[in-house]
């Protein structure tokens, strides 16, 4: 079963979510949020850096996925929220996790079959996946729910290529990549 560390960024806080995932089949290994504060931003950055780094090295998970920036009408928070997915990001590779990125929409769609989910909804989902009957903080349901949704995109990816190459033996499927963003 792959470890599967899903990040739901934030400049104040960032939800952290680590699930093992076979199929369909998924525990929770652990989650939380990570404090980053209101203080001095670099110094928030670099919490966030080292909070990720260190959850990698205590778990070891084998893949990494984290939301794409939802552009609000606030350019000044949007363009935050990029430097903390930044943080998170190269706190990933810099461990040698390959990344996968995901959009709002695409998470709540896997998750409720439905693009336009509320947060309640999306967090109703993953306590029902999960087997959590404890009320989880909204960051790390959100980050839960990245994990989640890259569990059933990576499964998916493989359905597909082994389609593709059950069908067409001649295409080089490293040619046509995994679907990574």
């Amino acid at each position: 079963m792959p470890l599967i560390l899903g990040i739901d960024p934030g400049s104040v806080t960032t939800g952290y979510g680590i699930i093992n995932s076979e199929g369909q089949q998924h525990k929770v290994v652990c989650y939380g949020t990570i404090k980053a504060g209101s203080g001095n931003f670099p110094e928030r950055l670099k919490i966030i850096f080292q909070s990720i780094s260190a959850l990698i090295h205590e778990h070891q998970p084998e893949q990494f996925a984290i939301e794409n920036v939802f552009v609000n009408k606030n350019a000044a928070s949007a363009l935050k929220l990029g430097q903390a997915r930044g943080a998170a990001i190269v706190a990933a590779v810099n461990c040698g996790l390959p990344v996968s990125e995901y959009a709002p929409r695409e998470i709540k769609q896997a998750l409720v079959g439905k693009g336009s989910a509320e947060k309640s909804q999306v967090a109703h989902m993953v306590n029902l996946l999960l087997g959590i009957s404890d009320k989880i903080p909204e960051d790390a349901a959100d980050a839960l729910a990245i994990a989640i949704c890259h569990s059933h995109a990576s499964a998916n990816q493989n359905l597909l290529e082994a389609a593709i190459g059950k069908q067409h033996p001649e295409v080089d499927l490293r040619k046509i990549g995994r679907r990574r963003r």
